[in-house]
């Protein structure tokens, strides 16, 4: 049959399957079961090796601060007595608040336990207004309860400050970064106050303001608003993190230039939200479990030119979400067990997608578009679990292109009820002639060169993961 044949008997089936559909529509749609591999069950067992809450061994010692060889009974005087470059130590718990003026103070407590500083409920517990101060091994705690005047466990007001191996509890925000560069924020935990609700009324863990050349690195974060916040801050790298039972695990706004790597955010509302921002480098972060209102792993809102790389993305609503994305590629990245692996619609366009695992998603791709976006033309494409594979060179390179987004799906978006008939001959037939027939280019998604087998070979172990071990 000449093409243009083939093209004409399409169209006329196309017709068809929209006819039987508009006589669908009070047929039931039934509810997808969760995403399953071989029996091992879902992907929702996912273990980020963290405690399911904190619970510390309270400080009941009378506080003592001791500098130069002198001892205080309160951190304030100590400070305040200490000269650039000594280092106080605290021993006990010390109900004040406390702020640091001199440069190149140390405040830290014994190797052996913690020492406290409790604010009272009252505004900010310890505020550094002096450049290259450290903060080491101190439990902050107990600021105030307003998050309109921004009470913080800890303000940073100066340059080259670092708060390390310590914990910030009952906060409204934990740390605030206000306006000042070279802040180090390393092996902390923040835990804000879970019985603040709804989350939107609490602060975040760590706020990062007007900052550049700050690292956040191997931090714990908690029951706050939003893990790490960054609203017009450049050049912070953020590594290491472990965020949980949150709004938005990270919260990107105005922010360019930034390194977010080797990260876990789950069991939140969206684990990676960048919004507004252009040149971040996502790479090797897990997104697990995120499944609230949103419901998204990674959501692109307005990000540009911005690197999407080697990220798990599990069991989440949706593994990346994007609206009005612009030339961001997305690559070797695993999908595995979300109700939709990539939600793509308004404005989104010259997305760059290679080398990414979509397996056992509910749905693998959703596009909600004009447009057909090619995933794509190079010699290397993707993994679908759902492609009819042809590798006739044994490259490991299907010689069959695959839709994982056309027109079944686009049917099935405007008439949900036409669900129930995604498997019939029709159907099937569709999604056949728009793998091989060159001349049909609907809208939604293609990937000319799908691969064979999963470039992620340990996706199994995500579904072997259980917090009750």
């Amino acid at each position: 049959m000449a093409a243009g044949g083939l093209e004409r008997g399409f169209a006329a089936l196309v017709v068809l399957v929209a006819a039987a559909l508009t006589g669908a529509m009070a047929v039931p749609v039934p509810a997808a079961a969760g995403p399953t591999v071989g029996g091992a069950g879902p992907a929702t067992d996912f273990d980020a090796g963290v405690p399911a809450s904190y619970e510390f061994d309270p400080v009941t010692e009378s506080g003592v601060a001791t500098v130069a060889g002198e001892e205080y009974d309160s951190v304030q005087r100590a400070v305040n007595a200490a000269e650039p470059g000594q280092t106080v130590v605290l021993r006990g718990q010390f109900d004040e608040p406390v702020e640091v003026n001199t440069t190149g103070v140390t405040i830290t407590s014994p190797p052996d336990r913690l020492a406290a500083i409790d604010g009272g409920g009252e505004g900010d517990v310890l505020t550094v207004n002096a450049p290259n101060v450290t903060v080491r091994g101190v439990w902050v705690r107990n600021s105030g309860y307003d998050a309109s005047t921004n009470d913080a466990g800890v303000w940073v007001d100066a340059p080259n400050v670092s708060l390390v191996d310590s914990r910030v509890t009952d906060v409204t925000f934990g740390v605030w970064v206000d306006g000042v560069n070279d802040a180090t924020l390393r092996n902390n935990t923040i835990v804000g106050r879970e019985s603040v609700e709804p989350r939107s009324a609490r602060g975040n863990g760590i706020q990062l303001w007007k900052t550049a050349d700050s690292r956040v690195v191997d931090n714990r974060i908690t029951d706050a608003r939003d893990g790490i916040y960054y609203s017009w801050a450049s050049n912070v790298t953020a590594r290491g993190n472990v965020l949980w039972d949150l709004r938005y695990g990270v919260h990107y706004m105005y922010s360019d230039n930034n390194l977010l790597e080797n990260n876990t955010a789950f069991d939140n509302d969206v684990g990676y939200a960048l919004m507004l921002s252009e040149n971040i480098r996502v790479m090797n972060n897990t997104a697990a479990n995120n499944t609230g209102t949103s419901g998204h792993g990674i959501l692109l809102k307005r990000i540009d030119d911005s690197e999407i790389r080697g990220n798990a993305l599990v069991g989440n609503g949706r593994g990346i979400y994007m609206l009005n994305a612009v030339r961001n590629p997305i690559s070797d990245n695993l999908l595995l067990g979300n109700r939709i692996g990539i939600h793509l619609t308004a404005g989104t366009a010259d997305e760059r997608v290679t080398g990414n695992s979509f397996i056992d998603n509910g749905r693998n791709v959703l596009a909600v578009t004009a447009n057909q976006h090619v995933w794509n033309e190079t010699d290397r494409g993707n993994y679908w679990d759902d492609a009819g594979a042809a590798d006739l060179d044994d490259d490991g390179v299907s010689e069959l292109r695959h839709r994982p987004a056309g027109l079944v799906e686009a049917l099935v978006q405007e008439q949900p009820t036409a669900a129930v008939f995604t498997r019939s001959p029709a159907f099937r037939a569709i999604r056949e002639a728009e793998q091989s027939l060159p001349v049909i280019n609907a809208p939604g998604v293609v990937d000319y060169h799908p691969l064979t087998t999963p470039p992620h070979e340990n996706w199994r172990e995500y579904y072997e993961r259980d917090r009750d071990d």
